[in-house]
């Protein structure tokens, strides 16, 4: 407990500690883009993903847009790529 002056008086104010806040848990593992904007069709299209390298440390996927095949972006798998040694 604290003691503060209040007008020539002295008070007791007691200071309470919040509780620390538990880790955040995280809600998915992995995410996966099903539909992206498109700048040669100018709308969001559905994509494929196509397998574009291994690498030594995972894999890296590229989105690929259905209608026109154009290259949408990019995602890296971390993991071991199995079959490879």
């Amino acid at each position: 407990m604290t003691e503060a002056p209040l007008r020539g008086y002295l008070v007791a104010v007691q200071v309470r500690r919040r509780p620390a806040r538990p880790e955040p848990t995280p809600t998915f593992e992995k995410l996966e883009a099903s539909e992206l904007y498109c700048s040669q069709c100018r709308a969001p299209r559905p994509v494929r993903e196509r397998l574009l390298l291994y690498l030594p440390d995972g894999e890296l996927w590229e989105y690929v847009c259905t209608a026109c095949g154009a290259s949408l972006g990019s995602r890296r798998v971390a993991g071991a790529t199995p079959g490879l040694s």
